[in-house]
């Protein structure tokens, strides 16, 4: 029906398409997602030597890192220090905090780097992640693992995977944003007219408040609303600060504009309010602990009425992720993958496992002793050992607010220490790895992100297990979970069980370790708004796509063709319609 209206009405098809669409649009091949391949660091390699004199070289000097804004290097009295959390005396890198004055003037300058950017073609873009993928994957990888290792305590092993997942975001996100570019709304009619989606980026600028943890993360906060075409001021985490400026490094060198992401270190205080109270907010990117991203979201609720669009608030945090053991479970399974998630980097990933459910049929006679006996051989030490388990957690706030826990655990006649409980700052801020029992599921320790090399375990009764299961959903509503069984029954039920309060769940494998486009992330529940990072989902967040109508057969009538109104008679049925309505001015209907 469409096409013969279409074809009875048309002027010429020929005269009004377009061999040139007059909509700017670029349509681009897929291409296969591959993930950054981990090295091995073996003794005598070549990419271990490549380590070793990249940590020779942060060692040997003091990094002055800029506040950046569009552009321009700004190193005025350079007094805040990042130190190494395993050797609290011994600093990397010195910067400075911007001020309420600087952070204003970012948005303002940031508002005019937005106009040229916005208009920068998506394939320009694209291959500016390009390069920059390449670049961090080759000339600056071993500076950044260093830069991890020293500054945010990370093992060699745990910092070359945050790097391969920075490179990850970089290379992949382009190659998610080709699949989504391509997208057209249906064409019912395209002799008549064509229909396009435009992928903008949002009105105003994007804050990205990022993590100590992980540097891959930080960038992706930072970088992929630039991707999209917003500009962005980063507020890196001062704990972070050398290994986020030489990303920042990496991505001016493969071209990206000035001022489309400003590198903006500052308190939490005074960067928040600034962008909060601004009425260019488009967006607030952030990861890290739940109650931040709650003030946070306070704060634009406070002021919703001076925005010029409604500011969109993605964040995630930790939440409280666990493990789950069926009795049909493989204890060596069970017991390998929680002690990796509960203490590599000391538990302080927002996936780390710090909650352990394990029946009473195999507590005593299959986990308990070894999962004591491996632990308590962990070696915690200097983050440059290559034996080393886990080092410092990653500073003094974060070492007080762990021993307030411990102090609880060794206070609370309900809580019995199995294991550690101890800690020390003589040189860094060191927690020996702790495994609690907890005797009630309403005990604090069983719902609070700890942050921490700190592993609490409940032992439920084998036929309290539905029961139990419907308690861990109420209370540990986190990134992630993991389910260990061979009961396939069980795995369905857990499943359903466990639907809504974590993002993502794991069948007989650790909680932490999701890879870009593999297992997307993102918290369940009241942890986080689970956009799902390192998905083509995820992208979509940061445009404002907008639909243009092409028309190629214009509209030359006023009636529609069943009113048997033409162009010949309007006048007379025009004047004959209002005589009729002078002599009777009710209401009539004329069929």
């Amino acid at each position: 029906m469409t096409k013969k209206l279409c074809r009875k009405s048309r002027l010429s098809v020929r005269h009004y398409s377009r061999f040139v669409p007059n909509i700017d649009k670029e349509y681009f091949d897929l291409l296969p997602v591959h993930n950054e391949r981990l090295l091995n660091y073996e003794t005598g390699s070549e990419e271990r030597s490549k380590v070793k004199h990249a940590l020779a070289d942060i060692l040997q000097r003091i990094e002055s890192v800029p506040i950046v804004i569009d552009g321009q290097e700004m190193h005025n009295n350079s007094r805040l220090v990042q130190q190494l959390p395993y050797n609290k005396n011994h600093y990397i890198a010195r910067y400075n905090h911007a001020n309420r004055k600087i952070i204003e003037d970012a948005i303002d300058l940031s508002l005019h780097a937005h106009k040229k950017w916005n208009k920068v073609k998506l394939s320009q873009r694209m291959a500016i992640w390009e390069r920059a993928a390449d670049l961090i994957s080759k000339k600056y990888r071993f500076k950044i693992i260093a830069a991890i290792m020293l500054g945010q305590g990370k093992t060699l092993k745990q910092a070359d995977m945050d790097v391969a997942e920075l490179v990850d975001f970089i290379r992949i996100n382009p190659i998610f944003l080709r699949d989504l570019a391509n997208y057209e709304p249906v064409n019912a009619a395209p002799d008549c007219c064509r229909n396009h989606m435009v992928l903008r980026g949002l009105t105003g600028f994007v804050a990205a408040i990022t993590p100590f943890n992980y540097t891959s993360i930080a960038a992706n906060l930072a970088y992929t609303p630039a991707l999209m075409g917003n500009v962005v001021l980063w507020k890196p985490s001062d704990s972070a600060i050398l290994s986020n400026w030489y990303v920042f490094q990496a991505m001016r060198e493969a071209g990206l504009p000035d001022g489309v992401v400003n590198f903006i270190p500052a308190t939490p205080t005074t960067f928040s309010k600034a962008i909060t109270q601004s009425p260019k907010l488009a967006g607030i990117h952030f990861t890290g602990r739940a109650n931040v991203l709650k003030t946070l979201w306070r704060m634009v609720a406070d002021q919703i009425n001076i925005y010029e669009n409604y500011p969109r608030l993605v964040g995630e945090s930790g939440g409280k992720n666990f493990h789950f053991v069926h009795s049909s479970a493989n204890p060596d399974v069970a017991i390998a993958c929680t002690i990796r998630a509960a203490f590599e980097y000391a538990g302080q990933k927002c996936s780390s496992c710090s909650m352990l459910y394990v029946p009473e049929s195999l507590w005593e006679s299959r986990i308990k002793e070894p999962l004591l006996n491996i632990t308590r051989r962990l070696f915690v030490s200097e983050a440059t050992y290559c034996d080393c388990f886990f080092s410092a957690v990653i500073n003094q706030a974060a070492f007080t607010r762990i021993f307030t826990y411990l102090k609880y655990i060794h206070n609370d006649a309900k809580c019995e220490l199995l294991l550690g409980g101890t800690g020390t700052k003589n040189q860094g801020y060191y927690i020996d790895p702790t495994i609690v029992l907890l005797q009630d599921l309403d005990n604090f320790l069983c719902k609070e992100e700890l942050l921490a090399p700190i592993l609490c375990v409940y032992v439920y009764k084998d036929n309290e297990l539905e029961e139990t299961m419907e308690k861990v959903a109420e209370i540990n509503r986190g990134l992630t979970g993991s389910v260990f069984a061979t009961d396939n029954m069980f795995i369905r039920k857990a499943c359903e069980a466990f639907k809504f309060n974590v993002g993502n769940l794991s069948i007989n494998d650790k909680c932490t370790g999701s890879m870009v486009g593999q297992q997307p992330f993102g918290a369940g529940a009241i942890s986080g708004t689970n956009e799902k990072l390192g998905s083509p989902q995820y992208l979509l967040r940061w445009t404002s796509p907008q639909i243009i109508k092409e028309c190629f057969v214009p509209h030359v009538n006023v009636y529609y063709p069943y009113m048997e109104v033409n162009t010949n008679t309007l006048e007379a049925a025009t004047l004959e319609s209002a005589m009729k309505q002078s002599k009777n001015p009710s209401v009539q209907i004329d069929l």
